[in-house]
């Protein structure tokens, strides 16, 4: 028997469609099996599809989960939003919560012509990686990472960031890590490419996680707590940055480009 799922596709951190970063968001009345989840993901082939279900514990709304067209992962901050933006336009509420398994519980909230997504904020600190810098291309000013795989790359300007050619098949041997390039910005105060080729996408458009990074990475630069910011992938997006206490809350629109019914036998 054929089972019919509600199924939205949104550009998230975009006021346009064909921009930002695309996500699927399918609710669901409980949770199918991870070899079903992986397969609607990877039919779907976005960088990532959004699950979510009723919370029946109560601590938040919604249960969320996020899948790539080959793996589950621990955090995806455009898809959260894309996921809030479906809930809220649909239910009519100010603010949708989620639980999830590995980022605790994380918030979408309508924000002036969009929303602000509330991530963990995510810290760096200086240590060198000489094999990623090599395959980069182009030598940063200084690298910054953690023990998560989130790696941020520092670099002069702008017009550098736009330019970087990296070998991404030798990144992807490196593992499931973000190489977040950054520097600042001419139109957004930052600036930054992301490329994640160990996790299946060579270049992601907008990456809600590793602002979180750069949260906290540009709030100690520039010594303010708020920041305009511009992921300038061949898609790009812009988004507002702001850190507060332990949290990255990242502001932007979202476009629904398709709304329909996904049928699974």
């Amino acid at each position: 028997m054929t089972r019919a799922l509600p199924y939205w596709h949104v550009d998230a951190f975009a006021d346009r469609p064909f921009a930002g970063n695309q996500a699927a968001v399918m609710p669901l009345e409980a949770w199918l099996d991870d070899a079903t989840l992986l397969a609607i993901a990877e039919e779907n082939m976005f960088a990532e599809t959004a699950f979510v279900i009723r919370d029946a514990s109560g601590a938040a709304d919604w249960e969320l989960r996020w899948f790539t067209p080959t793996e589950e992962v621990r955090l995806c901050g455009h898809a959260t939003l894309a996921s809030g933006h479906v809930l809220l336009g649909r239910d009519g509420a100010d603010r949708v919560t989620f639980r999830t398994r590995h980022a605790g519980i994380l918030e979408v909230r309508k924000a002036g012509e969009g929303y602000e997504l509330g991530l963990p904020l995510i810290e760096t600190a200086p240590r060198g990686w000489d094999e990623a810098v090599a395959l980069l291309g182009t030598d940063p000013l200084e690298v910054w990472r953690n023990d998560t795989r989130y790696n941020v790359f520092l670099f002069a300007d702008e017009a550098t960031v736009r330019s970087l050619t990296p070998d991404l098949r030798g990144l992807g041997k490196l593992g499931n890590d973000q190489f977040i390039c950054t520097a600042p910005g001419s139109a957004t105060d930052v600036v930054s490419r992301v490329f994640v080729p160990g996790g299946g996408v060579d270049e992601d458009s907008v990456t809600g996680s590793a602002h979180a990074v750069l949260t906290h990475f540009w709030s100690e630069r520039l010594g303010r707590d708020s920041f305009t910011a511009h992921q300038a992938s061949s898609r790009g997006g812009t988004l507002t940055c702001r850190r507060v206490g332990d949290q990255a809350w990242l502001g932007g629109p979202c476009v629904t480009v398709v709304e329909g019914t996904f049928f699974l036998p």
